[in-house]
């Protein structure tokens, strides 16, 4: 993974001093918090319901054992003794104070952490599959190309104030695990018929009041263009992206209102106007980047895949797991397992100081150090032995992180909700919980099944590209909540469509029951969920919901 170099290290050094010095002025009462808002959200600090809440970046979803030790002692001294894994492959801690907020930059600093690029109107977090660099099907490890961009754009100044906040994704797989299609910026790893890596490069995409998936503006990227390509496009978001309206500046909104045709007219024509030579991606940079991305040194593991038979036989609890939590890797006897943050009962995403600290001692002692957040909100071990994943798994069970549910209807994905964020209108965590206990016992006879709940329309949650989608809204004093159906978030990537009037959230298990009772009804053969809508349409679901009973 990459590590700092020494203007790494000396850049948050003095971020960290900065900061330190707005927060004495905010608290002397010097800095007014209209002052103070825009410093703080610069460093990942927001004010919520309660308290502030801190986000913490994890570029495109890498940790190391050091650092995840580094969020629980924050986790354990300054908040509640748990943080919360999020949709962009960062942790937020919900209940934190002012004055201890740049001692706790600090710490981070000591673990090569921090909270740039996780608010504000500029670049989010970079986003890709938590099993980059471990995928057998993946063209090249695209993490090297996420850390590319990062530094890129990290300290560009044309890029520092957007008309509104950036996401992008890569993908390096025809299985898209990252989601590029609901991002603004979408890159997706390619090889021409040379077999030259590029990129074909998708805009547009975005969830919130307006749901829309990103379009395809050029097929082919080569990769020494890559960053030259990637400034053409944010010159011109940046030239014509509005700032009069922020419900109406984020990019999507700016290739709706010009068509794909025109958007990619104006970014090829700045493109090819571009003194292109300080932007070029030098074959010697990219294998630099790739060296600090090199994959551990794996030994020979010959007699594993016989010793993971023996031990899936001898017990079914740990062959359900297998099942559902682990993933082939590209080395022969070993896996990639997915240690599930959505045990039943409890809030999806929140991981205790206690959990994460044993998680990077198994990830020291099994894995290489190294663990992975997922945007569905669970985390990542990418190097065991299959010799040893009994032994892992009889160590999260211990500790609650055993759920064997990857993707099946338990695996819910949730925003913070009314619980803890100041612009929601409904509390996501407790449907969700709710819901997981209800369908927990039914989750392999519903196989693969995803739903996603969020507590505003700034779907945090994901709801338009959830199978079942559920949004939470607030009428006439009550929760009630919005279902869409047929969301997807993958290379068959499609926004969920509203089914009719929204339900009571007393009502929100029986009306899940419904609509899957229908699904099961309907489906033919192995056909998901999104199959199954897209063949028969939504009328049985919506008939078999709002049917008089």
């Amino acid at each position: 993974m990459y590590r700092y170099d020494e203007f790494d290290r000396r850049f948050l050094e003095q971020r960290v001093a900065q900061y330190r010095g707005q927060v004495a002025r905010r608290l002397a009462g010097q800095l007014s918090e209209d002052e103070f808002r825009p410093l703080r959200l610069m460093n990942g600090l927001y004010l919520q319901l309660h308290a502030y809440m801190f986000r913490i970046s994890i570029p495109y979803g890498t940790l190391s054992s050091d650092q995840l030790r580094g969020l629980a002692h924050i986790a354990r001294a300054y908040d509640k003794g748990y943080g919360h894994f999020t949709t962009r492959q960062n942790i937020q801690f919900n209940w934190i104070k002012l004055e201890q907020t740049p001692d706790i930059l600090a710490h981070l600093a000591t673990v090569e952490m921090h909270g740039i690029q996780t608010s504000g109107n500029s670049f989010r977090n970079i986003t890709t599959d938590p099993f980059a660099g471990v995928a057998g099907d993946e063209i090249a490890d695209p993490r090297i190309y996420c850390e590319i961009i990062r530094q890129w754009a990290a300290l560009h100044p044309e890029f520092s104030f957007l008309p509104r906040k950036f996401k992008i994704a890569v993908a390096a797989t025809e299985h898209d695990r990252a989601a590029v299609k609901v991002h603004d910026l979408g890159l997706h790893l390619r090889r021409d018929k040379a077999g030259t890596i590029g990129f074909e490069v998708m805009v547009g995409g975005g969830l919130g009041r307006t749901p829309l998936l990103a379009q395809s503006l050029r097929d082919f990227v080569p990769e020494v263009e890559l960053l030259a390509y990637l400034e053409s496009v944010l010159r011109v978001y940046n030239e014509f992206g509005r700032r009069d309206n922020m419900y109406k500046a984020r990019i999507k909104i700016l290739v709706q209102s010009l068509g794909i045709a025109k958007m990619r007219q104006a970014v090829e024509a700045d493109f090819a106007a571009t003194d292109k030579r300080d932007l070029l991606l030098a074959p010697e940079t990219v294998a630099a980047m790739a060296r600090q991305f090199a994959s551990p040194p794996y030994e020979d593991a010959a007699g594993d895949a016989e010793i993971l038979k023996r031990d899936i036989a001898a017990d079914p609890a740990f062959a359900r797991w297998v099942k559902y939590n682990i993933h082939p890797h590209k080395q022969p006897g070993h896996a990639i397992v997915t240690i599930s943050l959505k045990p039943v009962g409890r809030p999806p995403g929140d991981c205790s100081a206690a959990q994460m600290e044993l998680i990077a001692k198994l990830a020291d002692e099994l894995s290489f150090g190294e663990i992975r957040v997922t945007h569905t909100q669970n985390l990542v071990l990418p190097h065991l032995r299959q010799k040893d994943l009994r032994r892992l798994w009889r160590q999260l069970d211990a500790a609650g992180l055993a759920s064997a549910n990857i993707g099946l209807a338990s695996d819910i994905i949730a925003c913070p909700g009314l619980d803890y964020c100041g612009l929601a209108t409904a509390r996501s965590i407790p449907v969700a919980q709710r819901l997981a206990t209800h369908l927990a016992g039914r989750e392999e006879a519903i196989g693969s099944l995803s739903i996603k709940i969020s507590g505003c329309i700034n779907a945090c949650g994901h709801h338009h590209v959830g199978n079942i989608g559920l949004l939470g809204v607030e009428k006439n004093g009550e929760e009630v909540y919005q279902i869409t159906l047929g969301g997807n978030d993958d290379e068959h990537a499609s926004i969920g469509a509203i089914i009719g009037p929204a339900v009571p959230v007393a009502e929100v298990e029986q009306a899940v029951d419904m609509l899957i009772a229908t699904y099961l009804g309907l489906k033919q053969g192995d056909e998901r969920f999104p199959e199954t809508f897209r063949r028969v349409g939504m009328s049985p679901f919506k008939e078999a919901l709002y049917a008089p009973r």
